[in-house]
């Protein structure tokens, strides 16, 4: 079977259907016995890696130039020619696999995850499942068009973020108002796309058998088998116990040092010290090779494992117009290699979002060693323990000591601003995930973005404390169109904030021992996802959890180190 797929990436993304579907006939028709299941899973392996790495490289073609309708064309005809035909072709291998009775080792979570697929899967589906993508693209269209004019120049609204860090007040909210104003000239389209979002992922429950209950259907797609929709109240419950309080006593602290009678949304990224803006580096080569060095000191094939995709043109990280918005992390699945993409403008967030996919890139490498690509599909609550994790790993090597971006005074400072960040994160999360329940609850009232608007302003005024948004109501209510997450990956956000207080715990470890929490973590990532989550956040070393008691842990041993990191 390796022989018959294309040797080449020029070559995989020309392949059209007629040239794939014989061999997905040839696996269907193949006799399968206890002898030949690990050749047959091999074969269906590298077949499935081929399609997979297709429709990667053409998405990421959509992404890093949005006005290309060359790459926007070809994905489209990918969408409509391969997407939906391969996945009927999966459908019939994994019933094929099921119902032969044969396991293979290391097999056991795959084949669960199989069976819940097979129950999803409704042909009727495969269309919408293929135009849900392209209204995601058309987002991306939308959002990778914003421009504004900032001192005679058009600039992407990405370019505004370092004026947010300038320690002149009135620059700073001209700049924020100005960006706002640009994303709220698109909100009719947003809300047009929205509503086209929702009625596809509606007819999609339908035809699956869910009754319009679209969270049910996309917490089985999402293979969510160890939690349920309650524990993310609960998690919700306990960070309205804990992480509120701290998150208050955050933001108290930076009103006072501005000296100002109250918190503004222009005050939350500028030094609360009035210092000069965090400046890591002035050039991507910079910012490449000095976090080369972080990731060495870390372990050194980690490092390793960066310098390859640097020196193999995996890693797109500057911002320029017409890219799409946001930073990821993919896989080439048949080259066995991640890809990044992210949108630096020189601010500290720029490091930490190439540290953060660092760690998902990391376990790419890690669990490459593993046979089968259906062994690779990891929880995403886990996967971002890969990602957060790498962040609070690297935190103790970005200064210039170790070759990262700063001095001693700026690197405690970027912990400082990490770790407050972090906890002010889980409330900001425990918003969207809210949302999106709500959404998924009630489709037919979130049909109706006012109805969105009052929901997403109902829980911000919830869970968001300690920062004045009055006169500011349009864009408070519009927040959730601005979260991509809500409208290109439904119900996916409570995986950051589950992932982060996993993430607290492989960094508390490493406190203790630094290089045997690096080896577990390492372990952990190699284990791709053979085993159910909570076993993955054992082998790392933490606990996969959702209580107060975690949280509180967590939230004390970050504050205990903000306050070592910054006396005053």
């Amino acid at each position: 079977m390796s022989t018959l797929v294309p040797s080449s990436t020029d070559e995989l993304v020309q392949w059209t259907w007629p040239q794939i579907e014989p061999h997905y006939r040839e696996l269907a028709a193949r006799p399968l016995n206890a002898a030949n299941v690990g050749a047959w899973l091999a074969d269906w392996s590298r077949l499935e890696e081929a399609v997979n790495e297709m429709y990667n490289r053409l998405w990421v073609a959509t992404t890093v130039n949005t006005a290309d309708e060359e790459a926007g064309r070809r994905f489209a005809a990918y969408l409509d020619e391969i997407f939906p035909a391969a996945q009927a072709a999966e459908y019939g291998l994994k019933k094929k696999l099921i119902a032969s009775g044969l396991k293979a080792e290391g097999f056991e979570v795959p084949l669960r995850n199989m069976r819940a697929e097979v129950e999803l899967f409704h042909e009727a589906n495969l269309p919408l499942l293929a135009e849900e993508k392209k209204l995601s693209t058309t987002f991306d269209k939308i959002v990778g068009a914003q421009t504004a004019t900032w001192d005679g120049k058009e600039v992407t609204l990405q370019q505004l973020q370092p004026v947010f860090l300038d320690p002149d007040r009135a620059k700073r909210e001209r700049a924020w108002r100005l960006s706002m104003e640009r994303r709220l000239a698109d909100r009719e389209k947003i809300n047009e796309l929205w509503t086209q979002f929702l009625r596809v992922r509606t007819h999609i429950a339908e035809n699956a058998g869910y009754d319009g209950d679209y969270r049910a259907y996309r917490w089985k797609q999402l293979l969510r088998f160890d939690y349920t929709p309650a524990n993310c109240e609960t998690f919700r419950r306990a960070i309205e116990e804990v992480a509120i309080p701290a998150g208050l006593r955050i933001t108290e602290r930076r009103r006072r040092r501005l000296g100002v009678g109250s918190l503004r949304p222009w005050d939350l990224n500028v030094d609360p010290l009035n210092r000069p803006p965090l400046r890591p580096f002035e050039t991507i080569d910079e910012l490449r090779g000095k976090t080369s060095a972080i990731f060495h000191r870390v372990d050194q094939q980690l490092g390793a494992h960066f310098d390859t995709m640097a020196r193999e043109g995996l890693l797109d990280l500057d911002n320029r117009k017409n890219k799409a918005g946001g930073g990821y992390c993919t896989e080439f699945a048949t080259a066995r290699r991640p890809f990044i993409f992210m949108n630096a403008v020189g601010v500290h967030d720029d490091a930490q979002t190439l540290l953060h996919e660092g760690g998902h890139a990391f376990h790419v490498f890690e669990s490459a060693r593993l046979p089968y690509i259906q062994q690779k599909q990891v929880g995403l609550e886990f996967a971002e323990v890969a990602s957060m994790g790498m962040e609070l790993l690297a935190a103790p090597y970005l200064s210039m000591d170790h070759g990262g971006f700063y001095g001693e005074a700026d690197a405690a400072r970027a912990r400082v601003e990490h770790l407050e960040n972090a906890i002010l994160f889980w409330p900001y999360m425990a918003v969207v995930d809210a949302f999106q329940h709500w959404v998924y609850q009630n489709p037919d009232d979130a049909l109706d973005p006012a109805q969105c608007d009052a929901q997403w302003a109902a829980l911000w005024k919830r869970f968001m404390h300690g920062v004045d948004w009055s006169a500011l109501d349009d864009v408070l209510v519009t927040g959730w169109q601005r979260k991509g997450h809500i409208h290109q990956d439904p119900l996916y956000y409570v995986e950051y904030g589950l992932a982060q207080l996993g993430a607290v715990q492989v960094w508390r470890n490493a406190l203790k021992d630094q290089a045997a929490s690096v080896a577990r973590y390492r372990r952990a990532l190699s284990l791709g996802g053979t085993q159910p989550l909570p076993r993955l956040y054992e082998a790392a070393g933490a606990k996969f959890a959702f209580d107060a008691g975690t949280l509180r842990e967590a939230v004390g041993l970050m504050e205990q180190a903000i306050a070592a990191l910054d006396p005053e």
